[in-house]
């Protein structure tokens, strides 16, 4: 058994375990505790301008809220049980629709987002049913190969995408862009909205029957669970809405290059997922802190950067496969079992 496959398995135990133990009013305390640090979590987000004008920090609030998007989505692939290395060419080619159908075309911003994500979208619905039906470090080195031919495209595709040196001076899509507070607002709606459709999903039947895919798909399947189906249909919604970040990234910076979606990208969003935690909404986001912060404290050790990142992968993924939230999940149950022994 490889380590994705045995951290997938004891992330679904020990979801199960966990939920099956709690009676109905644990229940509603729990959902209502998270109700609360969800509101919290909002209200220091919507806050964040108020709390921190400098210009700085506001851009550091808009990377927080973009990467969100990005690790979020991928999430929704990684709960069907596998590893995309390409979910950064997707936020490209959904960038590149957006800002050449709005730069050349002269398509209005938002129409062009749409478009942009329905590109990345149908992209993902015409090559899905092929490589999802790989597993294991095959679908990982497929959609490598996948990421590093899309990268290739945009830069030696020249006439279309500028090549190398991409495109550059686009401009504000919606007048109030020009503001950073308003453009911060803007690109955190857009991130609540996607985290929404994900929570929602999970949550849902289809959420259960994820879980089930990704804990054992051919018992999934002969249970009457439509495996590839519901992994195409998964596949297609996170690349499809990773677009969002890709077309509010090139509105931030005000260029696109080839670069900007590579390999990298894409290993940052998995790391993100794994550090705080792959099999709970919240990971995602918290690895997200961590990974757009670390880069400002390692701001003087940048060739270092990848090194530590894959670091800190390898122990994470080898000593703690449940991430951050997974270590919470492990001290409250330590807590809790004390706390019976002493009542007993």
């Amino acid at each position: 058994m490889n380590v994705q496959t045995h951290a997938s398995v004891a992330g679904g135990r020990s979801q199960a375990s966990s939920a099956e133990s709690l009676s109905p009013r644990a229940r509603t305390r729990t959902r209502t505790k998270r109700v609360v640090a969800a509101a919290i979590a909002l209200l220091v987000a919507v806050a964040w301008p108020l709390l921190s004008p400098n210009t700085f920090y506001i851009n550091l609030g808009i990377m927080v809220a973009l990467g969100a998007i990005g690790a979020v989505t991928l999430n929704l692939i990684i709960r069907t049980g596998h590893i995309s290395l390409a979910h950064g060419a997707f936020m490209g080619v959904a960038a590149y629709t957006s800002v050449l159908l709005q730069v050349r075309m002269g398509w209005p911003f938002p129409l062009a987002l749409i478009a942009g994500c329905v590109a990345s979208g149908l992209l993902a619905l015409l090559i899905g049913p092929i490589i999802l039906r790989l597993t294991g470090k095959y679908f990982v080195l497929v959609t490598f190969l996948l990421g590093e031919v899309v990268r290739l495209v945009f830069l030696e595709w020249q006439s279309v995408t500028g090549g190398a040196n991409g495109i550059d001076q686009i401009p504000p899509g919606l007048a109030f862009f020009r503001s950073p507070v308003a453009f911060y607002y803007f690109c955190l709606a857009a991130s609540v909205l996607c985290i929404v459709i994900v929570w929602r999903i999970l949550c849902s039947d289809i959420g259960r029957q994820i879980d089930s895919i990704r804990e054992a798909d051919r018992i999934a399947e002969s249970s009457g669970v439509p495996v590839i189906r519901i992994k195409v249909q998964m596949f297609v919604i996170a690349c499809a809405l990773v677009g969002v970040q890709g077309a509010l990234q090139a509105q931030m910076i005000h260029a696109i290059e080839p670069a900007a979606f590579n390999m990298d990208v894409s290993l940052s969003m998995v790391v993100m997922n794994v550090l705080g935690g792959m099999y709970y909404l919240i990971g995602p986001l918290l690895g997200t802190l961590f990974m757009v912060a670390l880069p400002e404290l390692l701001r003087g050790y940048v060739e270092l950067q990848q090194i530590i990142f894959g670091i800190i992968l390898i122990v994470v993924m080898a000593v703690l496969p449940g991430g951050v939230v997974g270590i919470w999940q492990l001290a409250r149950s330590v807590v809790s079992r004390k706390i019976r022994g002493g009542q007993a």
